[in-house]
């Protein structure tokens, strides 16, 4: 059967578990012919690869580059916005052989595969324009010629941290010459990580203007709800957004898959992983070429394993059916990549390192096992299957998850708009602070010049005062001996990190944890997962910071109870009813683990517990608080008000990230049932991360919303007294949990009682 044919058959078995089936019909290109402007050799080395004109969009991109603005390209999957930024850079390069362009890439992978077809071009041209990739890979013998004669040169926000901005000097032919400055993949950009990357391009944007250079920035992002917003909290500049995609498309079937029932009372369903290897396996058995995504390494492993023996099974090509996942050499990737463009590999099982942008060609279907964490994401999946040309499918199979199990009973929801909007903080005081010392090392700073902020001057006085800067002539100059960007990581705001030790492999360091996530993930029995594979911990060195893993191979993970004293510092806003009252500011948290449960995978069951013993923690933070009324609570005993309460603050943070474009353990939870800052009973919402990005103002302005869909998921779930599904299971949050929480959304979300 063909593609058309597999995706009949499969509405007409399994309708009854699908909960959504679009098809979204193919699209024409809107062609423009090249600016009159391009270099005729550019122009011909892309006929050569079969471009003979452009997409709209990326003429308009190019026309917003020639008047010196500033860009963000926001455009699905597979839509040519490599060409938008490579068309520019090498037009000017041709014309302009001391120009220069940096690329940042959040990938290897990705990198690699953005060098290999920017080559191509440059040897189609028959010009010398040398494109070179410095990272940690690069061989030390190679780095002084592309520090002195790389014309693109190729790298990561962390070498741009610690490995080239520290060190201008040795980059002065880069940083002179600087034209463009491309930043892809701008969705991964947000939380921390964006906030850690605004403040790095503060610094990049300072460095070239001491050089003499105004470089205009490039940003290509996947579909998210605030493009232009994010690009320009990251810059600290107006940036043109360029989203009216001139692509074609093929027809595409979008299928919301919900695995049935094996326990109503409990909510439980059937694995997601389990549904997912019958629905690939059928596509392979019909030749049909298949991506399958997975949220982790070792779930990778399992569904290879399973589709490997069902293509023996089938009598497929050896080799047929592959994975992909960090872990794995560079070359064994190409291999993969060059043999799904090709066609040699049939199916191909992979984490989301094959979300981004590498060039895998045209896949046929693609299968995601659970939600991916973000609309944003599940797209990008999804656009992996299906080019130009040709019908494609993709199927979502739903995991008992509480977001998944929202998404997959509301499509209308998940095929309008995305909701999630990429929330940076620049001015974060931890990560503001750390950055203005690697500025300050990288060239001194003059007497009333802005880092982002008004009170540029107050924080440098104060590392003054600390005896990290010295103050003189008018000017604050580095003063210590150590090396700032060696000792702050991109992915944290916190300053003290553990490292993970698997003492399998001679004690090789394997990753690392900040301060504040170590007590949950990494107390000892914790089960800690680093790129898919599961390491448990089997001692904690809480005062040298040092964790002590060895692998295994379990169905569960962990999960730990925090005991949580939460402290309101400010209210930055608020706003009150008959019904509620609400706000948000910032808040002191003091936490100390106490039990870690075993989470059963997919069917989120707990397996067992334990105890924790480790000292108390403390974080200044923000949160959004939800505080429930007189009317709100009418009827109800003190025991349904904790369950209800208990129920509420579950629902609220599960749903939140759908709004937030975060990760789950991005954002907790804390209810008090007679909260010391309002005297009612409040749910709190915090930011797990020191100083906060913007989530608890956004969650007060969503708080309609937020509250819509905690109802519809409380609703719509089949369970009766609450599952993992919905607002937890009731030997958890109490028997009344969930119709109390049911009752107390249903209060605030209209005019009085019911």
């Amino acid at each position: 059967m063909n593609l058309v044919q597999v995706v009949e058959q499969l509405l007409q078995t399994d309708g009854g578990n699908i909960t959504a089936h679009r098809h979204l019909p193919a699209k024409a290109a809107k062609l423009v012919p090249f600016p009159a402007s391009t270099d005729p050799r550019l122009v011909a080395a892309l006929r050569e690869r079969g471009i003979a004109a452009l997409y709209s969009h990326q003429a308009t991109a190019a026309t917003a580059l020639a008047k010196g603005r500033h860009v963000v390209v926001v455009t699905p999957t597979a839509s040519g916005k490599t060409l938008c930024y490579n068309l520019p850079v090498l037009n000017t390069l041709l014309s302009d052989p001391q120009a220069r362009a940096l690329y940042l890439f959040p990938t290897k992978a990705l990198s690699q595969d953005q060098i290999d077809e920017l080559r191509g071009l440059v040897d189609a041209m028959d010009v010398e324009l040398k494109t070179h990739t410095y990272d940690g890979d690069t061989p030390v013998t190679a780095r002084p010629l592309i520090r002195k004669a790389g014309h693109i040169v190729v790298t990561n926000p962390d070498m741009l941290h610690t490995g080239i901005l520290p060190h201008h000097v040795k980059w002065m032919r880069l940083f002179e010459n600087l034209r463009y400055v491309v930043v892809d993949e701008l969705h991964q950009y947000r939380g921390v990580f964006g906030s850690h990357m605004a403040n790095v391009l503060r610094r990049l944007r300072r460095i070239c203007s001491h050089y003499g250079s105004e470089p205009q920035f490039i940003f290509c992002s996947a579909t998210i709800a605030n493009p232009k917003e994010l690009a320009e909290k990251l810059l600290g500049e107006e940036v043109e957004l360029v989203d009216d995609n001139g692509a074609p498309r093929g027809e595409k079937h979008v299928i919301l898959y919900n695995p049935p029932l094996v326990n109503r009372q409990l909510g439980l369903r059937r694995g997601a992983l389990l549904t997912a290897r019958g629905l690939a396996a059928n596509f392979l058995a019909n030749r049909i070429q298949t991506i399958v995504f997975a949220r982790s390494r070792l779930t990778v492993e399992v569904m290879l394993t399973y589709l490997q023996e069902a293509a023996r099974q089938q009598r497929l090509p050896a080799g047929a059916v592959r994975g992909y996942r960090g872990g794995y050499l560079p070359l064994e990737r190409r291999e993969i990549e060059r043999g799904l463009r090709e066609g040699g590999v049939l199916g191909v099982v992979s984490t989301n390192a094959l979300e981004l942008g590498v060039d895998i060609g045209g896949l046929e279907a693609a299968v995601l096992v659970g939600y991916p964490g973000t609309v944003a994401s599940t797209w990008q999946q999804m656009g992996r299957a299906g080019r130009r040309r040709g019908a494609s499918a993709a199927v979502f199979v739903a995991s008992s998850n509480p977001l998944d199990q929202y998404l997959v009973n509301h499509p209308d929801y998940f095929f309008s708009s995305p909701p999630e909007h990429g929330l940076v903080n620049p001015d974060n005081l931890l990560v503001l602070m750390d950055h203005l010392k690697c500025a300050a090392f990288e060239l001194p700073f003059g007497e009333g010049e802005r880092f982002g902020v008004e009170t540029t001057a107050e924080a440098l006085d104060y590392l003054v005062d600390s005896r990290v800067l010295y103050r003189s002539k008018g000017a604050y100059h580095w003063s210590s001996d150590s090396f700032p960007a060696e000792q702050i990581s991109l992915r944290s705001a916190a300053r003290e990190n553990f490292v993970i030790i698997d003492q399998s492999q001679g004690a090789r360091v394997i990753g690392e944890v900040d301060r504040y996530a170590a007590p949950t993930m990494i107390h000892e029995e914790a089960i800690y997962i680093h790129e898919g594979r599961q390491y448990q911990v089997v001692q904690l060195d809480y005062e040298e910071k040092k964790a002590f893993v060895e692998p295994v191979n379990v169905d569960y993970y962990t999960d730990a109870n925090l005991a949580v004293e939460l402290q309101v510092l400010a209210e930055d806003a608020g706003r009150q009813d008959r019904q509620s009252a609400d706000a948000h500011g910032d808040v002191r948290v003091t936490y100390v683990p106490t039990i870690f449960k075993k989470i059963k995978f997919d069917t989120h069951e707990n397996l067992g517990s334990g105890p924790i013993y480790l000292p108390q923690e403390e974080m200044h933070t923000t949160a959004y608080w939800l505080t429930l009324g007189e009317d709100t609570l009418a009827g109800f005993d003190r025991e349904q008000i904790q369950s209800g309460l208990n129920g509420l603050g579950n629902l609220l943070v599960n749903v939140a990230p759908l709004f937030l474009m975060c990760d789950p353990g991005d954002i907790r939870v804390a209810c008090q049932i007679r909260s010391p800052h309002t005297g009612r009973p409040t749910a709190f919402l915090y930011e797990f991360c020191p100083g906060g990005v913007g989530m608890s103002e956004r969650l007060f302005r969503l708080r309609d919303d937020l509250l819509q869909r905690c109802l519809e998921l409380v609703r719509d779930c089949p369970c009766e007294d609450g599952c993992p599904s919905c607002v937890g299971p009731a030997g958890e949050v109490g028997e009344s949990g969930k119709a109390a929480a049911a009752r107390i959304l249903s209060r605030l979300l209209s005019d009085g009682p019911r």
